[in-house]
């Protein structure tokens, strides 16, 4: 259930986050305003998803008496929608800058992959062959669609396209693959493994599937996204715990740090200036060139009232995505399923 809509914090009411302006240099930290998008059930895990340039949000929230539903949060009001009909729950996983959405939709035989356009309702996207279940993970501006199809034969990275669909592929013949972002260039990236071992990768056109790999000394790792100049970012993970990654063509898998004393981070998503968020420990944070890693709790002033704990999704404008609890403990954006969690949307300072 959303419990309030667009709040934006007003420093009258002593909520407001507006902070002085800012040199966006590599020896100056930018600082940002906070816009409070409300407090949102969290009984999915997953609240909210991503972004897009206009900063229209979507994710899944619960509604009274129905499971979670897909979502579009815009500038003039909150759409539930709802899924594929005869849905008992919905998520929506990403939107385009035109604001078509992408998800995934619970239906009486099999989870399934949707698109949802602001003419009609949301339609099944398919399967490949012989399949019964899918999911849709990522969209671009040319409507490229990336996700897992999964069946009897297992579960297979997939590409929809100009009213097709279309198989990735594996690293091994033995594995599962799953994409998770896609680029305006439609070159693609997610994980391909078994449960004991598994790697990012990088798809395109013209190379197939390429091999990522992991950070040294681990045995997992997953690529969430990807930007136009194929950057690649991620997390791997093994026995010292999981580690955020970013990967080029130029300098291969490297490690983004972390803040002192974490163990579990992870980067979700970057723009393409290059600029990186996700979590360390239980603090959002982002990371910039020449700048290292940075608790952006550190990038607002003290005393607002709420702790970051996930920065979810960056636009190209620097808005960032981020979800969060109050400062006294209550409200989570890190899968606590018990509360309500805050959805933000910070936006640079000029």
């Amino acid at each position: 259930m959303l419990i309030s809509r667009f709040l934006v914090i007003t420093s009258a009411v002593a909520a407001v986050v507006l902070l002085t302006a800012a040199a966006q240099s590599a020896s100056s930290p930018t600082l940002y305003k906070a816009i409070d998008l409300g407090t949102f059930d969290q009984n999915l895990g997953e609240i909210a998803r991503g972004l897009n340039s206009a900063g229209e949000v979507i994710g899944g929230s619960a509604s009274s008496g129905s499971g979670p539903r897909a979502f579009l949060l815009t500038n003039r009001k909150f759409e539930n929608l709802r899924g594929l009909p005869g849905t008992d729950r919905s998520i929506a996983h990403a939107t385009n800058d035109v604001g078509t959405v992408i998800g995934s939709s619970n239906t009486g035989t099999a989870l399934r992959a949707f698109i949802w356009t602001r003419s009609g309702r949301a339609r099944d996207l398919g399967t490949l062959p012989g399949d019964s279940g899918s999911q849709a993970f990522a969209i671009n501006k040319h409507n490229e669609i990336v996700g897992y199809s999964s069946g009897a034969r297992g579960i297979e990275a997939v590409l929809w396209a100009n009213g097709k669909i279309h198989g990735l592929g594996k690293l091994r013949e033995d594995d599962y693959s799953r994409a998770f972002a896609i680029n305006e260039l439609g070159e693609a990236v997610g994980s391909s493994g078994t449960a004991d071992r598994s790697s990012a990768f990088l798809w395109t056109r013209q190379r197939g599937m390429q091999n990522l790999g992991a950070l040294p000394g681990d045995t997992h790792a997953v690529a969430l996204g990807i930007n136009r100049h194929t950057e690649v970012i991620g997390y791997s993970s093994g026995p010292g715990g999981t580690r955020a990654f970013l990967w080029t063509q130029s300098g291969g898998m490297q490690d983004l740090g972390a803040l002192p004393g974490d163990s579990y981070i992870r980067a979700l998503s970057i723009n393409d200036h290059g600029d990186v968020v996700g979590f360390s420990g239980d603090r959002a944070v982002i990371w910039k060139r020449n700048r290292g890693v940075e608790d952006i709790n550190s990038l607002i002033p003290p005393g607002s009232g709420f702790v970051l704990s996930q920065g979810v999704a960056i636009n190209d404008a620097g808005t960032i995505l981020a979800t969060g609890r109050d400062d006294d403990g209550h409200g989570d954006g890190h899968g606590d399923h018990e509360v309500p969690a805050r959805i933000f949307l910070l936006k640079p300072v000029p």
